[in-house]
C-alpha cells in the first residue's frame, strides 16, 4: 500500500512537471481575471494571441538551436535586419509579394552564415550569434539613421492586421506555424536528428547522423523563423523602426525554456513552446490591462526569465534524479 502511495505521488510529480508551464498559464488567467473580470473577453484573449504570435515564432527559431545544446542570440537582428531588406526593396518598387519572400529569405541566408561559421570554423555558437545580432542592429540602425521607414501599404500589412470575419488573421498563422513544427519535431528524420546531436553529440554521430548537415540545417530555419518574424512585427507596426524588436531578446528564450526546452540540449516540446508563449504574454497585457507601470512589466519580465532558469534547472534535477 505505501509503495503504491509512493508511486502515485511521483505519477502527480511527473504530470507537475512535465506541465509546468500550463499550469503556471491556468493559474496566470484565473488571477487576472479575479482582478479584471474583463479579461476573459473576446477582445483580450484575442490580443493575447495577436501579440503572442511574434514571441512564438522567435521561441521557435530560437528552441531549433537550443535543442543542439547551443544558443542563437542573433534572431532579434535577423528579424529587424531581413524587415528592413524587405521593406527597401519594396519602396524601390520590388512587388510587394516578392518583396515578402525577400524577408525569411534574407533570415535564412543569416542563419547559413551562422551555421557554416558555427560548424566549419568550430566557433563558439554564444559569442558567434551575439556578434551577428550586434552586427545586424548596428546595420539596421546605421541604415535608417534612428529613423523609421513607414508608410507602409495596406497590402503588406494585411496578414497581422487584417481579420477573417471577426477573428484576427495573425493568431492562425501562429497556430499553423506550430502544427508545422510539431510535425517536424516528431514525425521527421531531421527532428529526431536535432533531438539526439542535443542529447549526445558523439553518440549521433556514430549512429550516423551527420552532425554538421543537421546544426547547419538548424541555423538555417531558425533564421528563416527569425525573417519571418520580421515581416509580420514590421507589417503589424507598419513600420520598421531602429529599435525593431528588441523587447523580444531575452523573451523569446525565457518562453523557450519556461516551455521545456532544456538549455543542455535534446529535450523540448514543440506545445511547451506554446505554453510558455502565452504564458509571458499573459502576464504581459494582464499586467498593462490592469494600469502597472510600464516599469514594472519590465521587471515582470525579467523576473520570468529568472523563473525560467529555475524551472530548467529544477526540472533538469529532478530528471536526473529519478
Amino acid at each position: 500500500m505505501e509503495a503504491k502511495k509512493i508511486k502515485t505521488k511521483r505519477n502527480i510529480l511527473n504530470i507537475c512537471m512535465n506541465n509546468v508551464v500550463w499550469i503556471l498559464l491556468v493559474v496566470s488567467i484565473l488571477i487576472m481575471g479575479v482582478f479584471k473580470s474583463s479579461f476573459y473577453s473576446f477582445g483580450i484573449l484575442s490580443n493575447i494571441l495577436v501579440q503572442g504570435t511574434v514571441l512564438g515564432m522567435l521561441a521557435v527559431a530560437v528552441s531549433m538551436v537550443i535543442l543542439l545544446g547551443d544558443i542563437n542570440l542573433s534572431t532579434v537582428g535577423t528579424a529587424g535586419f531581413s524587415a528592413l531588406i524587405g521593406v527597401m526593396m519594396m519602396k524601390k518598387g520590388l512587388p510587394i509579394p516578392l518583396a515578402i519572400i525577400v524577408i525569411p529569405s534574407v533570415g535564412g541566408l543569416v542563419g547559413l552564415v551562422n551555421g557554416l561559421i558555427v560548424t566549419k570554423l568550430k566557433a563558439n555558437a554564444l559569442i558567434e550569434t551575439l556578434a551577428m545580432n550586434m552586427v545586424l542592429q548596428g546595420s539596421l540602425l546605421a541604415v535608417t539613421n534612428g529613423n523609421t521607414i513607414s508608410q507602409l501599404p495596406d497590402s503588406y500589412k494585411y496578414v497581422s492586421q487584417g481579420k477573417i470575419g471577426i477573428f484576427p488573421v495573425l493568431p492562425i498563422v501562429l497556430f499553423v506555424i506550430f502544427i508545422i513544427f510539431y510535425f517536424i519535431w516528431n514525425k521527421t528524420i531531421f527532428g529526431r536528428s536535432l533531438f539526439a546531436v542535443g542529447g549526445n553529440e558523439h553518440s549521433a554521430y556514430i549512429a550516423g547522423i551527420n552532425i554538421k548537415a543537421i546544426k547547419i540545417g538548424a541555423f538555417v530555419i531558425s533564421g528563416l523563423l527569425s525573417g519571418l518574424a520580421g515581416y509580420l512585427l514590421s507589417a503589424y507596426m507598419g513600420a520598421v523602426t531602429s529599435s525593431f524588436g528588441k523587447s523580444y531578446e531575452m523573451q523569446c528564450i525565457a518562453a523557450a525554456v519556461v516551455g521545456g526546452v532544456s538549455l543542455t540540449g535534446g529535450k523540448g516540446s514543440i506545445l511547451g513552446v506554446l505554453g510558455g508563449t502565452l504564458l509571458l504574454t499573459v502576464i504581459q497585457v494582464g499586467l498593462a490591462i490592469l494600469g502597472i507601470p510600464s516599469t514594472m512589466i519590465t521587471l515582470a519580465g525579467g523576473l520570468m526569465i529568472f523563473v525560467a532558469v529555475i524551472i530548467d534547472a529544477s526540472r533538469s534535477m529532478y530528471q536526473a534524479g529519478k
